[in-house]
């Protein structure tokens, strides 16, 4: 099972799935998401709009890995369950954010090799590929993870 998280902003999240949908990659696998405020049809994901800290917690643990927005709540979540994980940041220009924080965040969290995240210019599938096929550092609560963010942010 594959786990899709966007979090609660009101700002829509509709590129992500769109991009989830075209993937060969996941053909076949059962994809749970937490779309927020992203209303989004599909054949292809399980949509819920929200989850309990609870479900969302199980599906994480259960999955084989998260796709997700580039907010920390869920990064550090996924992290503590040592799931692999592929960041979609959202994006000031498609007016997915405030600001392109999300695109620093997942730069250095994956300069630091705890995650992947997707370029406009990556390909999904070669993305998911990748992911399945590379061991990433464990996050551990001291680790140095939250200076490094600190210093982004």
């Amino acid at each position: 099972m594959v786990f899709i998280a966007v979090g609660t902003q009101k700002q829509k999240f509709k590129r992500l799935f769109d991009i989830v949908e075209k993937s060969k990659f996941l053909d076949g696998k059962e994809i749970i998401a937490q779309a927020g405020y992203s209303k989004y049809d599909s054949k292809k994901i399980k949509i819920y709009d929200f989850m309990s800290q609870e479900d969302i917690d199980k599906y994480i643990q259960n999955s084989e890995f998260v796709i997700c927005h580039g907010g920390v709540g869920t990064i550090f979540e996924a992290l503590k369950y040592n799931k692999k994980i592929l960041v979609i940041p959202r994006l000031k220009k498609y007016k997915e954010h405030k600001n392109d924080h999300q695109l620093e965040i997942c730069n250095e969290l994956q300069r630091c090799g705890y995650l992947l995240y997707l370029n406009e210019e990556d390909d999904i599938d070669e993305k998911l590929n990748q992911l399945q096929n590379t061991e990433f550092k464990k996050y551990a609560k001291d680790d140095n993870c939250i200076n490094i963010l600190k210093t982004v942010i």
